[in-house]
């Protein structure tokens, strides 16, 4: 059974970077076929596709924040990790993490996610 588990800072200040680590057990981040998929969910809003590493390390983003979104992985620790840069009160969100397979790797076809993480509040205030 995989099981996915999100940590990290509850609360960040605006301008500074969100830094989240993802903990996998039951399966390793390198299996083949597999994608690993950092998501949100403002307050009263529906859920947001961030980002997203695949089985062999290459990475792909939302347009609306790949500027701003990095996500790497420690094959050695089975974890990966997602750095915010710059946040601002509307990047108040729970976030999960979750994984799906690497041929739909970005779908927002939320069925599509096979486990998840039970998410992490973050909330971006001075």
């Amino acid at each position: 059974q995989v099981q996915l588990q999100e940590s990290g800072p509850g609360l960040v200040k605006p301008w500074q970077t969100l830094s989240l680590t993802c903990t996998v057990s039951g399966g390793s981040i390198t299996t083949s076929y597999y994608a690993w998929s950092w998501i949100r969910q403002p307050p009263g809003k529906g859920l947001q596709w961030m980002g997203v590493i695949a089985d062999d390390g290459s990475t792909d983003y939302s347009p609306s924040l790949k500027s701003r979104a990095s996500i790497s992985r420690d094959t050695s620790k089975n974890q990966f990790s997602l750095q915010l840069s710059s946040v601002t009160p509307e990047d108040t969100a729970v976030y999960y993490c979750a994984r799906s397979s690497a041929a739909v790797a970005g779908t927002t076809d939320w069925t599509d996610y096979e486990y998840w993480g039970p998410g992490t509040q973050v909330t971006v205030s001075s």
